[in-house]
């Protein structure tokens, strides 16, 4: 779901870049940078009404849709502006690599903040659930039913416990990575998402916070 309501964007300094804004393109679940480009008025309306992230392009000197000619678009999540009201982040769906040379940012792969996968696997859990691909071990845990779902995290709990009194680090991230893989596995047959357990932490952390 698109969230721009929020904007203000007659706050936005086109002056001070020529009629350009810098637009920093974040990937909307994992936080990953994935690109720079920039906008002029046009571009950031067209990105608004048709939901693709659309640029400026300075060398074609028009406007330019990412994946218009790969089919890898950035699917427009949010938008926010600066404290200088001079610079765009943009949060986005990317469907495909978003640079040119495969990879899925255009700063390299190592950029990924460290618990961005996180939000990976739960977008793959979510495609699994949703497609339900031949041979995939997740598709067979959905199709075994909630409760098989649920006894696979009491299990890998259990292990988990075990391996933090009786084994070695690798051994508890093992059973740690289990863990949090079926926990997910569970949420998203029910409808909810990693996503939703940590706007949870972060409501108790702040009613905390209050106190």
């Amino acid at each position: 779901m698109t969230n721009t309501s929020a904007t203000d964007f007659s706050r936005l300094d086109w002056a001070k870049g020529g009629g350009l804004l810098p637009a920093i393109v974040q990937h909307w679940l994992s936080g990953e940078v994935l690109m720079l480009g920039y906008m002029n008025a046009e571009a950031l309306a067209q990105t608004q009404t048709g939901g693709k992230v659309t640029f400026y392009s300075r060398s074609k000197q028009r406007l330019w849709t990412k994946g218009e000619s790969s089919g890898h678009f950035l699917v427009l999540k949010g938008i926010r502006i600066d404290c200088d009201a001079d610079t765009l982040l943009v949060q986005a769906e990317p469907h495909g690599p978003t640079c040119h040379l495969g990879t899925s940012s255009c700063f390299g792969e190592a950029v990924q903040p460290p618990l961005g996968f996180l939000a990976e696997l739960d977008a793959l859990v979510s495609r699994r659930h949703d497609e339900r691909p031949q041979g995939s071990y997740t598709t067979q845990l959905f199709e075994g039913g909630i409760r098989r779902m649920a006894q696979k995290v009491g299990e890998e709990g259990v292990e988990t416990a075990l391996a933090a009194v009786a084994q070695d680090d690798a051994e508890l991230l093992g059973e740690a990575a289990d863990l949090i893989f079926h926990l997910t596995v569970v949420l998203r047959a029910r409808g909810l998402s990693l996503g939703d357990v940590a706007t949870t932490l972060a409501r108790r952390h702040a009613a905390h916070d209050r106190r």
